[in-house]
């Protein structure tokens, strides 16, 4: 090896395009109703950047917690409604769609077991998160509720959940029994920290995969994301056979 090569300067990657995934499918957007948006402004602000980072639809999904975000699907869809609003006024033109990001907690049991609607997107897809720090129990029979009813559940962010980083091997089992699996955009740039970047790179690697999303929750999230893009591993998002696109 020369000097030349020992000094050569390490090649650098041009941003990959967010057009190809055509739709986001996990934030929270709804200004004053979660953890996301506090205002207004701030939502047209986060659609606006949406729009320019090259996003079509974006289908937001605000939190569903029986202790802190008692949000209905009443709720949701009337923020949703503001929202879009909104947004033609200002002449936005991406498209504004809205779901929700259920807790795994009692009560979503009870929902399931009283046969209420749950909030879906796309194709009967519903989106799902546990307990980032202890595994929930029952696991198994969310999983048989929610696919015996003809839902297609999404687990978000996979890669974040401190029980699982010695297990990814689960994303490949429960993919098996019919669980999509969602990754954060900022895991694979390291914002949750080294584990969760280190198994959101296995992911993607063993293509364990099926949604990839922002998981916006104000516009930080959307400038670390476009800070990124030329990133190793973004451009080997565009390797994967992801469900993103069938949403548009």
């Amino acid at each position: 090896m020369g000097l030349f090569d020992i000094f050569k300067k390490k090649e650098i990657l041009p941003p990959i395009d967010l057009s190809v995934f055509k739709v986001d499918m996990h934030s929270h957007l709804i200004p004053g109703i979660d953890d996301g948006s506090k205002s207004m402004d701030e939502t047209i602000a986060m659609l606006a950047k949406f729009e320019s980072l090259g996003y079509k639809k974006v289908i937001t999904t605000p939190h569903i917690m029986s202790d802190f975000y008692k949000n209905t699907p009443e709720i949701i869809l009337g923020g949703l409604e503001r929202v879009r609003s909104t947004a033609k006024e200002l002449n936005l033109k991406i498209e504004i769609g809205a779901a929700a990001e259920y807790y795994f907690d009692e009560t979503l049991l009870e929902k399931l077991e009283k046969k209420e609607k749950l909030l879906t997107f796309g194709d009967n897809y519903v989106l799902f998160e546990f307990s980032f720090h202890v595994e929930p129990p029952q696991i198994e029979k969310l999983f048989f509720e929610l696919l015996s009813q003809g839902y297609k559940p999404v687990l978000a962010h996979f890669e974040r959940y401190m029980f699982l980083l010695n297990s990814p091997e689960k994303a490949t089992e429960w993919r098996k029994q019919g669980i999509n699996i969602q990754m954060n955009f900022n895991s694979l740039g390291g914002h949750y920290g080294p584990e969760v970047q280190k198994q959101a790179e296995w992911l993607v690697d063993n293509q364990q995969i099926d949604f990839v999303a922002t998981d916006c929750h104000r516009m930080d999230h959307l400038m670390i994301l476009e800070n990124n893009l030329t990133r190793t591993y973004f451009h080997k998002l565009l390797e994967l056979d992801l469900k993103n696109g069938e949403l548009g």
